[in-house]
């Protein structure tokens, strides 16, 4: 097998600010090596990051529900094992995006740049899905942003929702405010 390279890229959305990153990958008889990050060629691609403050992974069952959230960073999202079902909805008041939703399939290899404000929210779509957080803050209880419920912003999920199943989606992400709500509020709460 000869080594096979993957280039890196940033595609743009139709949220503003908010990108579909391939990172650089290498492939060869052995296996795959995948930068996580390399903050020069986020830079060559003219998009400026600050360092990152916290970086998370969290481990989720098929068909589990984290999000959507909208704290006050921005976070480069991906999986680094499984897969999941990315959505994006811009929740910042003065966005020319404002209400606008993305879904991206994650698998390794495909990362989202999130910019703060926009609700960040995924559904495992394979079992033990190893989703890794970025950001560029760390997080702390009741810092600013926004939130709404995943059940109700429009977001079409590949696996069926059980909205009463703690173990499909959390008391916090269902009870959080619709996008409609969110949308006729232009104050900026916390998450």
């Amino acid at each position: 097998m000869s080594v096979q390279i993957v280039d890196f890229a940033v595609a743009p959305t139709d949220i503003d600010g908010l990108f579909v990153v391939t990172p650089k990958q290498v492939t060869d008889e052995r296996g795959t090596i995948r930068e996580l990050f390399r903050r020069s060629a986020f830079e060559s691609a003219g998009v400026a990051l600050a360092p990152f403050g916290q970086i998370n992974v969290t481990e989720t069952r098929l068909g589990a529900i984290r999000g959507l959230h909208a704290e006050s960073m921005t976070k480069l999202v991906s999986v680094a094992a499984g897969s999941a079902y990315g959505a994006y909805v811009d929740l910042r008041p003065e966005s020319a995006t404002r209400g606008a939703s993305v879904t991206v399939v994650l698998r390794p290899g495909v990362q989202v740049l999130v910019p703060s404000g926009v609700a960040n929210g995924f559904q495992a779509t394979s079992d033990a899905c190893q989703y890794v957080y970025c950001f560029d803050a760390e997080w702390q209880p009741g810092m600013a942003g926004q939130a709404c419920s995943p059940l109700d912003a429009g977001v079409d999920w590949p696996i069926a929702v059980d909205p009463d199943d703690p173990m499909q989606v959390s008391v916090k992400d269902r009870s959080a405010p619709s996008l409609a709500d969110v949308l006729a509020n232009h104050s900026e709460e916390t998450t």
